[in-house]
C-alpha cells in the first residue's frame, strides 16, 4: 500500500489534477482534468514543481517519433517532491526533492542491460512517450529512474539539467579530449554543455541558424571563442563537433570542419535525413556517431559534475496551460536557453 502525505481531499473522493494530454500527434495538447495517478510497487508519485520543454516533446507532439499512445502526457524533464511511496521503495523519503529523466525503465535482463548499455534496452520506458510524463501536475515514476538534484539550483532552473543537460553531456563525454569543440545548434543543451566545456578549457566555437544574431550574441556570453552560421568554416579544423539541430544538411558541414582524425556526434533521438555527401568528408578517419538515450551512471555524473560547477541553466517559465505556447516558440527558434512549464 502506497505511503503518502496526508491529504486535505476528504475521505473516499478521488483527488484530482490538471495535465496537458496529447490525444494524438499533430494535434495540440489538450489540458484535461485526471485523477491522481497512485504509485505502484516500486514507484514514487511526484508533486510536479518544474517541467522543461524539450526538442524530443516536439517530436513526440509533432509525430517524428513512432507509436505514440494516444492520450499520452509530455515531458521528461520533470523536478518535484515526493508524496507518495510505492510498495517497497525503501530509498526516499516523502518530501524529497527528485528530478525524472528520458529513461524511465529498462527490463534489466537484456544483453543490454547486462553488458552496461542500459540506453540501448530492447524493451524500455520513455518518460513522456510511453510512459506519462510532467507536463502535469502529479506525475509517477520508477524509484530506481530518479535522481537526486544538486542544491544549488532551484527548481526551474534545476528542470533543464534532466534532458538537455544529461544528453549534452553524454555527448560531450564522448569527446571529451577534444581542445577545440563545435556545436552545431545553440538551443537548451548546447547552452549547458559550453559552460561546461569551457570550465575544462575547452575552446568552444557555436554554430547557429544563419543570420539568428540573438543565438550567437547568447553563445559568445557564455563563453564561446568563435560564433557564426551553421554553413561558416571555422578559423582552425575541430577536433570534434556535436549536432544537436535535428538536421541532417549539418552532417556533412560538420564532417569539413573537424580535422583528420576528428569526431563528429549526433545528438538527437530524431534528425532529418542526412544529404549524400563525398566520401572525402569522412576519410582520413573521422568518425560519426549517433548517442542514444542515456544511463544513471551518465546522470550520476553529470549531476556530480553540476553540483561542482555553477552552470547557469536560462529559462524562461511558462504556466502548464500554455504549454502549446512554449512548443511553438521552440518548434520556430524563439527561445534563448529552455522553456520550463509551472504547475
Amino acid at each position: 500500500m502506497a505511503k503518502a502525505f496526508s491529504s486535505s481531499t476528504p475521505a473516499g473522493v478521488k483527488a484530482t489534477m490538471k495535465a496537458m494530454v496529447l490525444d494524438a500527434p499533430g494535434r495540440p495538447l489538450r489540458l484535461q482534468t485526471l485523477l491522481v495517478p497512485e504509485p505502484g510497487p516500486g514507484q514514487v508519485r511526484l508533486r510536479v514543481s518544474a517541467c522543461g520543454v524539450c526538442r524530443t516533446d516536439l517530436h513526440v507532439v509533432d509525430g517524428d517519433l513512432p507509436h505514440v499512445p494516444p492520450g499520452i502526457i509530455p515531458g521528461h524533464e520533470i523536478v518535484g517532491y515526493v508524496d507518495a511511496l510505492g510498495e517497497g521503495v525503501a530509498t526516499l523519503a516523502l518530501g524529497e526533492r527528485v528530478g525524472i529523466p528520458w529513461l524511465g525503465h529498462t527490463c534489466g535482463v537484456c544483453r543490454y542491460c547486462r553488458g552496461g548499455q542500459e540506453n540501448l534496452c530492447d524493451a524500455p520506458g520513455f518518460t513522456g512517450y510511453t510512459l506519462n510524463g510532467g507536463y502535469a501536475e502529479y506525475c509517477v515514476a520508477d524509484a530506481h529512474y530518479v535522481f537526486r538534484l544538486p542544491g544549488r539550483y532551484d527548481d526551474l532552473h534545476a528542470a533543464p539539467l534532466l534532458c538537455a543537460g544529461l544528453i549534452g553531456y553524454r555527448s560531450w563525454a564522448m569527446v571529451r579530449q577534444a581542445r577545440h569543440l563545435g556545436l552545431y545548434g545553440f538551443g537548451a543543451a548546447a547552452h549547458i554543455i559550453a559552460q561546461v566545456a569551457v570550465a575544462q578549457g575547452v575552446s568552444v566555437y557555436a554554430f547557429t541558424r544563419p543570420g539568428d544574431t540573438q543565438a550567437q550574441s547568447f553563445a559568445a556570453k557564455l563563453g564561446a571563442c568563435w560564433v557564426g552560421d551553421s554553413d561558416a568554416r571555422p578559423p582552425q579544423p575541430l577536433d570534434a563537433a556535436i549536432i544537436f539541430a535535428p538536421v541532417g544538411a549539418l552532417v556533412p558541414l560538420a564532417l569539413a570542419a573537424v580535422k583528420k582524425g576528428g569526431t563528429v556526434v549526433c545528438a538527437g533521438i530524431h534528425m532529418s535525413d542526412i544529404p549524400s555527401f563525398p566520401y572525402r568528408l569522412l576519410w582520413q578517419e573521422r568518425k560519426l556517431f549517433s548517442v542514444a538515450n542515456l544511463t544513471r551512471e551518465d546522470g550520476d555524473s553529470f549531476l556530480a559534475l553540476a553540483e561542482r560547477i555553477a552552470i547557469e541553466t536560462s529559462v524562461t517559465p511558462y504556466p502548464l496551460s500554455a504549454a502549446n505556447r512554449a512548443l511553438a516558440d521552440l518548434r520556430e527558434g524563439r527561445l534563448s536557453g529552455a522553456a520550463v512549464l509551472v504547475p
